[in-house]
């Protein structure tokens, strides 16, 4: 007897008991002795395919009113990859072929069953292995529509399930709305616990939040930490409920890990889905938008999606300039401008200088820098344009022989962002080694908001840049509360003021005490002072006699390509 006989479980299909118990004395004398079931109708062949699982199906082929074709579409309805075979007296050889066709695995007559036992023992290995890949198939249809983490549906079926939605918007068959969360404390439990607890947080989560939506809602996770409700049958008002719901239970959930609490929030974007949406990823990006929204304004919140809020619109435009800096950065399409600075002082021997300045070519347009430098900033791609920049003007240096002379100073601008990128400064000696230059040509600019922001990063950053010859500018110096009290911490080179004092100096005694107070202030901590916004020559001689060092702006030179 065989390892899978002996555990064979078999369903006999007969209406003669005499028949079925002949069979079962062959199957003995063969070495099988099954667990088996007799069934003569219809409703109880469907009731133990129900109930319990075979192994295989003999049949008869003509019963009273129950044929062979009859066993074999119940079969297909209730458990597709159960082996039949049909044993019959009468059955003939055409149709034994059609219910060959039919899904029958053999026929054999019962006056000769002695193809019945290899035959069977061939049909249940066969038969496990289509029941194995059928599981198979099944497992990768469901990990296709579903996160393997969380077990909730992913992003694909979301997306397909939200179009559905649409579908019955457009066809008016109800109200739907659509909720896309974030959940605001998971990277700082991540970075500080680690990626395991970050999973345990993101499971706990889950379950967290299908407790509190109806059965017929979809909750899904779409990626990282953002999950997205789509809530069926139901308007505005009652969709806002939930999501409050959600915030509130989210709030007073407590994350435990390795004995320490941690407390999270969700942000969360709300949209409408009305008629005039074309596809599901419009709805999410309108979603995303209202959940950086509610973020921004605070967290823990809910922030419906609406068309003419400036904050949505502004987030949305430097969204759309998120892919295009990006674009640009891989096409090599960002290019330097400069705009020349003059000595004001007869005693100035520092010779040329000049400030770089960052374009975007996007065919025949060259755009400023205020255009994509807010979505640059926002969506932290400041330090990549940095890099660039740096290449571009160190290239610059070395091609026209300017960084290796020995007067000269040629300002580049870093954000802030930049100084807590700890391996720019390796980056910048090392492409100045590629190109040869002298430290000393190069003037890094860092805005006094950013300086301060970061004081203790940039302290660093600038010391050590110093030890190798670089220089710094301290820029829009005098727009913060605090600039002098701030100076003496920050060794820097040349002070620039802020050209907002600088154009109505002549006009406001004001901006010109502001002006001259930071130029006796620059020159007592031994520093240079260039003027920005110089706009004409009655300005340009005013500063002169306040003895500020060096003039920029349009009055003096206007930004123009690199030779």
């Amino acid at each position: 007897m065989t390892e899978t006989a002996s555990r064979l479980r078999m369903l006999i299909v007969e209406d003669s008991e005499d028949d079925a118990l002949l069979l079962l004395r062959e199957l003995r004398k063969g070495g099988i002795d099954p667990y088996s079931e007799l069934v003569d109708s219809e409703e109880r062949l469907c009731l133990a395919l129900r109930e319990n699982k075979w192994d295989i199906l003999i049949t008869d082929h003509n019963m009273p009113g129950f044929s062979s074709f009859r066993v074999l579409e119940l079969v297909r309805e209730y458990s597709a990859d159960l082996p039949v075979i049909i044993v019959s007296g009468t059955i003939g050889e055409g149709v034994a072929v059609t219910a060959m066709k039919s899904g029958a695995q053999d026929y054999i007559m019962k006056d000769n069953l002695s193809r019945l036992i290899p035959a069977i023992n061939r049909e249940v290995r066969e038969g496990s292995i289509r029941r194995a890949k059928r599981v198979a198939e099944t497992t990768l249809e469901y990990m296709a529509y579903h996160d393997s983490l969380t077990d909730l549906v992913n992003r694909r079926e979301f997306e397909r399930r939200l179009m559905r939605a649409l579908e019955d918007t457009h066809n008016g068959d109800g109200d739907h709305v659509l909720l896309y969360l974030d959940l605001d404390q998971f990277k700082i439990i991540n970075d500080t616990c680690g990626h395991i607890a970050g999973d345990h947080l993101l499971k706990q989560i889950a379950a967290l939040l299908s407790e509190q939506i109806r059965s017929d809602d979809t909750l899904a996770r779409l990626g990282g930490d953002e999950f997205g409700i789509l809530l069926h049958g139901c308007d505005g008002y009652y969709a806002r409920r939930v999501a409050e719901k959600l915030c509130q239970e989210a709030s007073e959930f407590r994350f435990v890990w390795q004995n320490k609490p941690f407390s999270v929030s969700l942000s969360i974007g709300m949209v409408l889905i009305e008629k005039h949406y074309d596809n599901a990823s419009e709805l999410l990006s309108h979603a995303d938008l209202a959940c950086y929204a509610a973020k921004d304004r605070g967290r823990n919140n809910v922030q419906l999606y609406q068309s003419n809020d400036a904050d949505m619109q502004q987030r949305q435009n430097d969204m759309h300039w998120t892919s295009r800096i990006q674009q640009a950065l891989q096409s090599d399409s960002f290019c330097l401008w400069k705009q020349d600075m003059v000595a004001l002082q007869p005693n100035d021997t520092d010779g040329y200088r000049t400030e770089f300045l960052v374009r975007l070519k996007e065919g025949d347009d060259v755009i400023p820098p205020g255009a994509f430098i807010p979505a640059a900033e926002r969506f932290s791609l400041m330090t990549k344009i940095d890099r660039k920049v740096i290449e571009l003007a160190f290239r610059y240096l070395d091609q026209t022989g300017l960084g290796r002379e020995e007067t000269g100073t040629f300002f580049i601008n870093l954000s802030g962002s930049s100084f807590n990128e700890p391996e720019l400064f390796l980056y910048i000696c090392e492409l100045a080694d590629t190109h040869r230059l002298k430290p000393e040509r190069v003037c890094f600019e860092i805005t006094e908001t950013s300086a301060i922001a970061n004081l203790n990063v940039t302290q660093q950053f600038i010391n050590t840049a110093k030890k190798r010859g670089f220089k710094f500018a301290l820029d829009d110096f005098g727009a913060g509360m605090s600039s002098f009290s701030y100076l003496k911490a920050l060794p820097v080179d040349y002070l620039k003021v802020d050209g907002g004092f600088v154009r109505n100096l002549l006009t406001d005694p004001i901006d010109l005490g502001i002006v001259d107070a930071c130029n006796r202030i620059g020159h007592a901590a031994g520093l240079k002072t260039v003027a920005e916004f110089v706009e004409n020559d009655e300005v340009k001689k005013r500063l002169v006699e306040l003895g500020l060092d060096c003039a920029q702006g349009y009055g003096i030179s206007k930004p123009c390509p690199l030779d």
